[in-house]
C-alpha cells in the first residue's frame, strides 16, 4: 500500500480559501468545462448544521458486503480493526471518505468514532451509507455528509476491507486518495489533485462573473446579451470589476 502521507500534497492557503468560498454548483462546471461529467456525490446530503464549508484530501475505508461468520460483535474488541485503524490514521486536515455501496441501511461510524475525528483534527466525513447517533453527531463542529441517518450497526450489513486509503466509489463517484473534497450546503463535489489550483482559481471568476449577471437579471436585463454575456455585457462586467475591487 502506499503510504497515506505520499497521497496528501497539501493545499496552497489561497486554493484551500477560495474553494472554500466557492459552491458545488460552480465546481461542477468547472469540472464539466474540463470533461469530468461525473464529480458530484449522489444520495449523499449535509448532517451537520452549520454552514462551514469542507475543503480537504480523501482518506478512503471501503466497506463490501458483511458475513455472518466474519462479522460479529466480537470483532470490535481488536483495535486494529480496520474501520478503526481508519479513523485513527486519517491525517489531520484530511476528509474520510467511506464507500458503503450506497447502502444507508445500516450505520457505516457512529458518534464515538466520530468525535474521535474531530478531536483529532480531521476535517470531515463522507459517507454514502448511514450514520447512527445521527441526531447527536448534526450537531458536532465536523462537516459530515451521510446517504442517511441509521441506527443498525455496520456489522449487519458492512465488512470493513482491511487495506485502507485506496480508489472507492462514493455516492456513485470515483474517489482517488488525495483527490479534493469539497463541501458546500448543497453537497460534495469531487477534484483531482492536479486540478484543484486551476478549478479554485476558474471557480472564483466564474462567481464573480455571476454575481454581476444576477445583479444585471435584477436591474431588468433580458437572457439575451446578458446569460451568456455578449461583448457589451463583458464590457460592462471589466467596468463593474473595476469600480467594486
Amino acid at each position: 500500500m502506499t503510504p497515506p502521507e505520499k497521497n496528501f500534497e497539501p493545499l496552497s492557503e489561497e486554493t484551500r480559501e477560495r474553494l472554500s468560498n466557492v459552491s458545488s454548483a460552480t465546481l461542477t462546471t468547472q469540472m464539466f468545462k474540463r470533461g469530468f461529467r461525473n464529480v458530484f456525490l449522489q444520495g449523499v446530503s449535509r448532517l451537520t448544521g452549520h454552514d462551514r464549508s469542507m475543503v480537504g484530501p480523501a482518506f478512503t475505508l471501503r466497506y463490501i458486503p458483511a458475513r455472518e461468520d466474519l462479522d460479529g460483535l466480537e470483532v470490535f474488541q481488536d483495535y486494529d480493526h480496520p474501520q478503526r485503524r481508519a479513523v485513527e490514521t486519517c491525517p489531520e486536515g484530511a476528509v474520510l471518505v467511506m464507500d458503503c455501496r450506497g447502502d444507508a441501511s445500516a450505520a457505516s461510524a457512529g458518534s464515538i468514532l466520530v468525535t474521535r475525528l474531530m478531536m483529532r483534527g480531521v476535517e470531515g466525513l463522507v459517507t454514502d451509507g448511514g450514520l447512527r447517533d445521527s441526531p447527536e453527531i448534526s450537531e458536532f463542529d465536523i462537516p459530515a455528509y451521510i446517504g442517511a441517518p441509521s441506527a443498525p450497526t455496520n456489522l449487519i450489513k458492512h465488512h470493513a476491507v482491511e487495506t485502507l486509503n485506496e480508489p472507492i466509489a462514493c455516492g456513485g463517484v470515483a474517489v482517488y486518495p488525495g483527490d479534493i473534497m469539497v463541501g458546500d450546503e448543497e453537497g460534495v463535489c469531487v477534484i483531482p489533485r492536479h486540478l484543484a489550483d486551476e478549478v479554485a482559481a476558474d471557480a472564483i471568476e466564474q462567481e464573480r462573473m455571476e454575481e454581476f449577471i444576477i445583479g444585471e437579471i435584477r436591474d431588468g436585463k433580458p437572457l439575451r446579451g446578458t446569460y451568456p454575456p455578449d461583448d457589451l455585457a463583458k464590457a460592462r462586467y471589466e467596468a463593474w470589476k473595476a469600480k467594486n475591487g
